[in-house]
Order: C-alpha cells, then sequence, then structure tokens
C-alpha cells in the first residue's frame, strides 16, 4: 500500500481560492429606468435591444378575500355535529384497556399511504 501524500491547508486554500461567489450583474435600462440581467429582455416593457420583443406586462391588482360572515359566532354557531362521533371512537378505544393493546401489538398493521393491507 502507499503511502499518502502530505495534505496541507495551502493546498486546500489553493483549490478553495477558485470557489468564490461573483455578485449579480444588474443593468439599469436607458429608456425605462427598471433593473434588468444583461443580455436579457426588460420583462417591464417587453424590449430588447430598442425592439418591443414580447408584450408589456400589466401590473396586478392584489384583490382579498372576504370571508363569508363577518359577524361573530355565538355558542349555539361553534358546535360541531362531527363531536359526538370522536368522543365515541375515544371511550372505544379507551374500552380496549391494556389487554387490547397487548393483543395487538399496540401499532397499526399498515400506515396510511403505503398501501397494503392486513
Amino acid at each position: 500500500m502507499s503511502i499518502r501524500m502530505r495534505h496541507t491547508r495551502g493546498h486546500t486554500g489553493n483549490r478553495r481560492s477558485h470557489h468564490a461567489l461573483s455578485v449579480t450583474k444588474i443593468v439599469k435600462d436607458k429608456e425605462s429606468g427598471n433593473f434588468r440581467l444583461p443580455h436579457h429582455l426588460d420583462e417591464v416593457t417587453g424590449m430588447y435591444r430598442g425592439k418591443q420583443i414580447a408584450p408589456a406586462r400589466v401590473e396586478r391588482t392584489r384583490t382579498t378575500k372576504v370571508k363569508s360572515s363577518s359577524i361573530e359566532p355565538t355558542s349555539e354557531q361553534h358546535l360541531h355535529e362531527h363531536a359526538h362521533a370522536e368522543h365515541v371512537n375515544a371511550e372505544a378505544k379507551i374500552s380496549r384497556g391494556i389487554s387490547g393493546k397487548v393483543a395487538t401489538g399496540g401499532r397499526p398493521k399498515t400506515r396510511s399511504g403505503f398501501g397494503g393491507g392486513a
């Protein structure tokens, strides 16, 4: 087996000297004053080298979503129909007790979303 050569910090630094990141070049358009990348289309105006290449981009206005009812819910409106069913399931799980957990291993046989059965 051959002996490995010495690896110093200087060698590592010399190799990494070429890993520096450069700053992104941004050009200010002469006509519109918008910033863009060099040799790229001005997305706002659609111009490239003084020619209209693409249609100008239209500014979009944001629309805010309005809730269907802005009235504060009262205690009667806050009742859920499914709450009773969840409590029934919880009681069934509790009634299984220790023997139910030991018999089934305490874990489901399959994980949801992974297919398979039994």
